[in-house]
């Protein structure tokens, strides 16, 4: 039950426009979608049924209020993550029924409060965790999910930030508790977590940052991490390299000792082969690194653990390998599957290594919580108002570019986070192409193939 009248509405209605840049129309509302007449329908992403892009479809459905403990939040942008992309294709475990409304994150303005709700107030600028139903123009979530944003941080870089950046701390400092002079592997260097890893490891003094993504992002991201690497290469040998040499330049006396000793023990060979001194000991001990960020599973988890040194922690956060084509593909999952090495209690134990796992909306809505991701938040907060993070847009789409926004991330193609901008008008050719649909959601199906061959033409910042 919504604790505001009739008059507080139109107020808030009034605020929202002005928000937007817009003069409120007659009876209170500004375009269409939000006149009086018909307040209580929204735009919304639907997602019909699991598959390809054809699947998914910008209905009109019934505005939701809130409930004891909710707010509602008039929605300004959205997050699109990876798992957006796995949700659609039906890859994740115990999916939901559909039709359903994607998305898990997103910003915008309070709009009402439910009952029980303290410590915000109408027209408060906020970002929040959803349970699905992210991508619309209104949603409801409980206010333990609901976190105010800086004043200066605006609506798009505030959908970027709660996904990335509490996945990146927690996995850094809760789980893998990082360290001065620590080095740290992650995957998809170039993408939301990975650009978050890079700025949260800038945070802490003499941290090696090794990555690896595709060969086009490099110049791009090339100051944000230490050493970069192909995503197709062999990195294994190049991480051991580069953290080797990374430890001699640190630690001179190692380099001058291993010469020294080499030097001064006639009829043996020099280089990599030569074991038996203690400096080259220490070389060797001093190959792979302490952390390893693994979001693509298959052969990569035993190639991570293979890397890590003694004490180093590996955690897998995402099993993008399992995407290889539009719909979910048994074959890529079989293979992803057997390629994970089978992990042997035994050998960590010997070895002295920590395998981890790492789930945030698990730990969200299945878990319970949320007082540690609020604590999380507000640390990060921090950051950002002391200009040592801050989120990286790639790019900013309209709802009705849904399908093509989702492609760029299914292609690897984004730098740092995709936003729906629920404001944004989309381009011609977007719109020619429109996902509009009646009140019932009903929509002729494309055919397989056909966006392939329209220009995509985001608004990139």
């Amino acid at each position: 039950m919504a604790k505001e009248g009739v008059e507080k509405a139109e107020e808030t209605e009034q605020m929202i426009e002005k928000e937007a840049g817009k003069e409120p129309a007659e009876g209170g509302g500004g375009d269409g979608s939000h006149r009086l007449g018909d307040a209580q329908e929204m735009r919304a992403v639907v997602l019909a049924g699991f598959g390809g892009l054809n699947k998914l479809r910008l209905s009109r459905k019934a505005m939701p209020e809130p409930q004891d403990g909710e707010l509602k939040i008039r929605v300004k942008a959205c997050g699109l993550n990876f798992i957006d992309l796995m949700v659609r294709q039906g890859n994740i475990d115990n999916p939901p029924k559909t039709p359903l409304v994607p998305g898990f994150e997103c910003s915008g303005i309070v709009e009402a409060l439910g009952d029980s709700v303290k410590g915000y107030e109408i027209g408060d600028r906020v970002m929040a965790f959803v349970n699905y139903n992210a991508w619309a123009e209104v949603v409801c979530t409980p206010v333990e999910f609901v976190y105010k944003i800086p004043d200066d941080m605006s609506f798009s870089e505030a959908a970027a930030f709660p996904m990335n950046f509490v996945t990146a701390y927690v996995m850094l400092f809760e789980v893998a508790n990082l360290r001065e002079g620590m080095s740290v592997l992650v995957h998809s260097a170039g993408g939301g977590v990975g650009q978050a890893v890079a700025q949260l490891c800038s945070t802490v003094p003499s941290v090696t940052v090794f990555g690896t993504a595709s060969t086009f992002k490099h110049e791009a991201i090339k100051d944000s991490v230490t050493h970069l690497f192909d995503r197709n290469a062999d990195y294994v040998q190049e991480v051991k390299r580069s953290s080797c040499d990374t430890i001699l330049r640190e630690v001179p006396s190692l380099c001058h000792l291993a010469n020294f000793c080499s030097e001064n023990r006639p009829g043996e060979k020099r280089g990599r082969q030569e074991h038996n001194y203690p400096a080259h000991n220490a070389r060797i001990s001093a190959e792979g690194v302490d952390i390893v960020l693994d979001c693509l599973c298959g052969d990569n988890t035993g190639k991570g653990l293979s890397l890590l040194k003694p004490l180093g922690t590996y955690i897998l956060y995402g099993s993008s390998n399992m995407v290889t084509g539009e719909t979910k593909s048994f074959f890529s999952f079989a293979k992803s599957w057997w390629q994970v090495e089978k992990v042997n209690p035994i050998k960590l134990y010997e070895e002295n290594k920590v395998i981890a796992g790492f789930s945030l909306l698990n730990l969200l809505f299945k878990q319970g919580r949320a007082g540690l991701i609020r604590g999380v938040v507000e640390k990060l907060i921090g950051l950002y108002n002391q200009k040592k993070i801050k989120p990286v847009v790639d790019s900013l789409w309209a709802l009705e570019e849904v399908k093509e926004a989702m492609q760029r991330i299914h292609d690897r193609g984004n730098i740092g986070k995709l936003i729906l901008d629920v404001e944004k008008t989309p381009t011609p050719l977007m719109a020619n192409d429109s996902t509009e649909t009646s009140e019932a959601g009903e929509e002729e199906e494309d055919h397989e193939g056909d966006s392939e061959n329209k220009e995509r033409m985001p608004f990139i910042q």
